[in-house]
């Protein structure tokens, strides 16, 4: 039998919290939401509630966390949701060194009637860093047009997640290859092979070579080198950038390796792709 619940705020010297509510931000109060935060954690912090009356989400941006509730303990990490129904215990811990979050306290109200009522529901490879950010110029902003774009933003990510169809006939392994190669996308330079690339996503090796190959019609690396070169393109559109920095910054260390694999996906070597598309505009 587990421990009975009780309201329980242990907060320690090494947790830093960002806390919007209607005094820095009182935009919030369109979304019916009654309290939020960015925060980052580590020591102690345990907090607990006896039936509050609202609706709690906890997304984690990095490390984990541990949540007790009536109906059994769950532990969420990076790019995982949980959403905890109104008038339902729990209470949450850090389950690493370090615990990047944010939440939101959501009244409940009609706006929020598709978030779960009865037991709590974790969302698993859902990017909420549009939030994360309009969260944070949120406390930052004094200008009430910039915070009321930062709530735009987010009241739309939010109703997209929470107003999903609840028999998730969205391809979840579309939404989970989605969130691996935006991953990737952000971090071009790394080195990243198939190992990797299957430990992130959370499949075996032959599991996502299957699925890249479905959705994507190449294979894990050909989807990172296709990644690589659109974001090479760009570059040599927009940028004046030397060619090796370019190549460095999508991952090439060798300036060769990187013109012959461009000609290959694009017809045409780094410069004279340059060249001509300068030449055409003027």
């Amino acid at each position: 039998m587990q421990p009975a619940f009780s309201d329980i705020i242990d907060i320690g010297q090494q947790c830093y919290e960002r806390f919007i509510d209607g005094s820095n931000a009182p935009e919030i109060a369109e979304l019916d939401i009654e309290l939020a935060g960015c925060s980052n954690l580590s020591g102690n912090y345990t907090v607990g509630r006896v039936s509050p009356p609202n609706h709690t989400l906890f997304y984690s941006l990095s490390g984990q966390g541990h949540f007790r509730t009536p109906f059994g303990s769950f532990t969420i990490s990076s790019g995982q949701l949980i959403a905890l129904p109104a008038y339902q215990s729990f209470e949450v811990t850090i389950a690493s060194e370090a615990w990047d979050i944010i939440w939101l306290n959501l009244s409940d109200t009609p706006q929020w009637d598709a978030l779960p009522k009865h037991r709590p529901e974790i969302v698993e490879n859902v990017n909420l860093s549009g939030v994360h950010h309009a969260m944070e110029l949120l406390y930052l902003e004094a200008d009430a047009e910039n915070r009321e774009a930062a709530i735009h933003i987010i009241g739309r990510h939010l109703h997209q997640l929470i107003n999903r169809d609840v028999t998730h006939s969205t391809d979840r392994h579309a939404t989970r290859l989605t969130s691996l190669f935006a991953a990737v996308d952000n971090q071009l330079q790394y080195q990243w092979d198939v190992s990797q690339l299957s430990k992130k996503a959370h499949y075996s090796a032959p599991h996502l070579h299957r699925l890249c190959l479905k959705y994507y019609q190449r294979s894990p690396m050909q989807q990172v080198i296709h990644l690589r070169m659109q974001r090479a393109r760009n570059l040599l559109l927009n940028t004046q950038w030397p060619i090796s920095y370019i190549a460095h910054y999508v991952g090439y260390a060798n300036v060769f390796t990187f013109s012959k694999r461009f000609k290959k996906s694009v017809g045409k070597p780094p410069r004279e792709f340059r060249e001509a598309e300068v030449k055409e505009k003027t």
